[in-house]
């Protein structure tokens, strides 16, 4: 029986939870995908709360969602983080392979001054 993409995704996803926490010190980057957006957000999982989030709901116009766009909200991201005097952040990818938008996401955050 073959698996579908989503059922293969969350398999994935859970061995990643399995060993990513993210605590007060060093919350957790979490990304997801849909097909029109791409949503981050940092979060506390000690507290079980978002500390701060951004998505391409966020921007003024809602472009497509390419490798530029997600670039921009990894930047956007980092600097509310920022703000926020975080600085160290454990990156969930949340069971997306770590290339095109989702590695482009955390190149933005990187290049803005999230360390992970």
């Amino acid at each position: 029986m073959k698996l579908s993409k989503n059922h293969r995704r969350a398999k994935r996803k859970f061995r990643i939870r399995k060993k990513i926490r993210g605590t007060a010190e060093k919350p957790r980057l979490v990304v997801f995908r849909s097909n029109r957006h791409l949503y981050a957000q940092i979060v506390d999982d000690q507290a079980a709360r978002t500390l701060t989030a951004f998505s391409s709901l966020n921007l003024e116009e809602t472009p497509r969602i390419n490798v530029a766009t997600a670039k921009s909200i990894g930047e956007q991201l980092a600097k509310k983080a920022l703000e926020l005097n975080i600085t160290n952040v454990v990156f969930d990818r949340n069971g997306y392979y770590f290339h095109g938008r989702v590695k482009a996401l955390a190149d933005g955050a990187r290049s803005s001054g999230l360390n992970f």
